[in-house]
């Protein structure tokens, strides 16, 4: 096929041989199965901006640190540099929770570096040599179906456990080779402790693969996976070892009204001692 302008450089500069075919366009990257060498490999194209259509990154972007104050400034003011400088941070963004998730034990593909905005990483494929379907492209078996699950919460779990939570898991961004899920997409990818919308995100993902799965294994559609992930995280005591129920009480505990009414009376005496020394004439007059 004829090579796509953003993948020039690379066949220039030796890193791609061949663009074999386009695999996918999305709403964040266009992606191309490329040969390097005697490998298949996977080139994804980010989209710019201006173009692309995901919704609400400045949530996703919240909590992200920029060494650089330059560039932090720019960013801030959104001038031309600045944009620049947020869609280098976005796409290194998937490169870095590639290599992190990896050291973490989650499946994901390997990276082999970031290039004027393409990302070369591993071709998925399936048992035939085949690119791996996604899970939205397969029906399973009930029993196969919760271990996937299974498998998938595993994951989730020691995303967080390094302080990441996906922010758009579904079913649409999990490969399933012949060993399970892979996961894929990751440059929305946010800082659980950094993160104000971080638990929503998570709750989202999972309640996605849960549904998703539950269409095969009907008692995961009212399971809370996610709630009970998340408690753990709040106390501190969340590991890659956590024996996951799927069940979760909110915990609940009965309000102290005298105390809320003391609070709200002394900040309401405080208010007014304010204003009165406010409004009394000045002693030298």
């Amino acid at each position: 096929m004829k090579t796509p302008l953003p993948l020039q450089p690379l066949m220039d500069d030796g890193l791609v041989d061949e663009v074999v075919r386009r695999l996918k366009s999305g709403k964040e990257a266009d992606v191309y199965v490329v040969r390097c060498g005697e490998q298949l490999r996977c080139a994804k194209v980010y989209k710019d901006v201006t173009t692309r259509s995901f919704k609400q990154a400045v949530h996703y972007r919240e909590g992200r640190k920029v060494r650089n104050s330059r560039s932090a400034r720019a960013m801030e003011k959104g001038s031309k540099f600045g944009r620049q400088q947020q869609e280098s941070h976005w796409q290194h963004a998937e490169v870095d929770a590639l290599y992190r998730l990896a050291a973490a034990g989650v499946r994901v593909p390997q990276p082999y570096g970031c290039f004027d905005g393409v990302l070369l990483m591993e071709l998925i494929t399936d048992g035939a040599g085949q690119v791996a379907p996604r899970l939205s492209d397969l029906s399973f078996e009930a029993e196969q179906a919760r271990q996937d699950h299974a498998t998938l919460m595993n994951y989730v779990v020691r995303m967080l456990c390094a302080g990441l939570v996906h922010g758009d898991l579904s079913e649409f961004n999990v490969l399933r080779d012949a060993v399970g899920p892979v996961i894929i997409d990751l440059p929305q990818v946010v800082h659980a402790a950094a993160n104000n919308h971080a638990k929503d995100m998570l709750v989202r993902d999972v309640d996605n693969l849960s549904q998703f799965y539950g269409q095969f294994a009907p008692e995961l559609r009212g399971s809370r996976y996610a709630q009970e992930i998340w408690a753990h995280y709040e106390a501190g005591d969340l590991t890659e070892q956590v024996r996951l129920t799927g069940q979760f009480a909110e915990p609940t505990q009965a309000v102290d009204l005298a105390a809320v009414l003391d609070e709200i009376q002394s900040v309401e005496a405080e208010a007014l001692a304010r204003l009165a020394r406010r409004q009394a004439p000045d002693a030298s007059d």
